[in-house]
């Protein structure tokens, strides 16, 4: 059974960055992952997801140009950094990882089976 711990997430300001990581128990390597967001009062959405070689990263149009995905395959983790942080970021934030190794990157959280169990990130003004 793979399980998925996010990093302690904080209280930041606005403008603040902060990094987010997820390291997983099982060997993940061969899968795409993402990183999803559900604020209070709203639905899980989609924040970045990268391919299992890293090679390609797909953003939300509300977090781009702000937020980067990464890897480190060797160390089974997933990271997320996140510059100038806005109160609008403010959410709980849940890595995932996809349903099937070698598969293509996608943004819908139906495709993930593996999910961590969410840290919580609050911006400040």
């Amino acid at each position: 059974q793979v399980q998925l711990v996010e990093s302690e997430g904080g209280l930041v300001q606005v403008g603040d960055s902060l990094r987010l990581s997820c390291t997983s128990s099982g060997r993940l390597s061969t899968y795409s992952m993402g990183w999803f967001r559900q604020a209070p009062g709203k639905e899980r959405e989609f924040v970045a997801t990268i391919s299992w070689r890293g090679t390609s990263a797909f953003y939300a149009d509300s977090v781009q140009g702000r937020f980067t995905i990464s890897r480190d395959n060797a160390k089974n983790t997933l990271f997320l950094q996140m510059n100038s942080l806005k109160p609008e970021d403010t959410a709980i934030y849940f890595c995932a990882a996809h349903k099937f190794p070698y598969g293509a990157v996608r943004k819908s959280h139906q495709d993930f089976a593996y999910w961590g169990q969410g840290t919580q990130v609050t911006v400040s003004s």
